[in-house]
């Protein structure tokens, strides 16, 4: 069967954040992601978890400067220290709130640096990730977005980021798969999830185009979810996408699935 967990940085969003988790356990959720909670102490955003009776799945590394327009520090020559440290900042904020992954943000690549020299810093800070989070008994994950809504970003393709993560060579890596994104940037969905199910350990949805809810756009999701279904992927599926009017009354695509 599959599992839905709500994105909280855009669903629910009528109220403050640390009022979403209740909304997302009356709504029938079991689960949510984050993309930024370091606003909010952990202890407070623990609490919350367990009075709704939520599980934490997902939330990502801090992104540098995020209102300057930073999107990642991870393919940033000059930043690895600041990449370094917010490793650590990530580790300990999981560890609190009981989230077993993160997600690293590549960034969005600096003009004038060379390729070469972009993908070393990246994947150096990958292994660096990796390493610590295995350590920490937590996964990584890193996401290809498309440059569309992110102009510049370093990571926006499937394969490219596999020869990355290989590149890096450390087993505790893995993908976080965005069906949004992935349509934008190169389709065929369904194949390239086949073909590297045994590396995705995350999935998000929203449609396209507007980042909508399941329904509103050209992704055939009832078909797109009975492959997954049929793959035997177990992981989870955030949903994170805009909702075109309240969350609540978007819901109406998730309902055949919860049982």
């Amino acid at each position: 069967m599959l599992k839905f967990c709500a994105n909280l940085s855009l669903m629910f969003t009528e109220g403050e954040m640390l009022s979403r988790f209740e909304r997302a356990a009356k709504a029938g959720f079991k689960a949510v992601e984050v993309q930024f909670l370091y606003a909010h102490p952990a202890a407070q955003v623990a609490e919350l978890l367990a009075q709704h009776k939520l599980e934490m799945i997902l939330h990502n590394f801090p992104a540098g400067n995020f209102e300057q327009g930073e999107r990642g520090l991870a393919c940033l020559p000059g930043r690895v220290g600041e990449f370094q440290d917010g490793v650590g900042q990530a580790i300990a904020y999981a560890k609190t709130i009981g989230c077993p992954r993160l997600n690293c943000l590549s960034g969005i690549a600096p003009k004038g640096v060379a390729a070469d020299k972009l993908e070393q810093t990246f994947v150096d800070n990958l292994r660096f990730a990796a390493q610590a989070l295995d350590k920490a008994g937590l996964q990584l994950l890193a996401e290809p977005i498309n440059t569309y809504d992110i102009p510049g970003f370093y990571l926006n393709h499937t394969l490219q980021a596999l020869r990355l993560f290989d590149l890096a060579g450390h087993p505790n890596i893995r993908l976080q798969y965005d069906l949004y994104h992935m349509q934008i940037m190169e389709g065929d969905l369904v194949r390239t999830m086949r073909t590297h199910l045994k590396r995705i350990a995350h999935m998000q949805i929203a449609d396209t185009p507007g980042r909508n809810e399941p329904g509103t756009g050209e992704i055939h999701y009832p078909n797109v979810f009975r492959f997954i279904e049929e793959m035997g992927y177990t992981g989870w599926i955030g949903a994170e996408y805009k909702p075109l009017k309240t969350t609540e009354e978007g819901l109406g695509w998730m309902r055949p699935y919860m049982k």
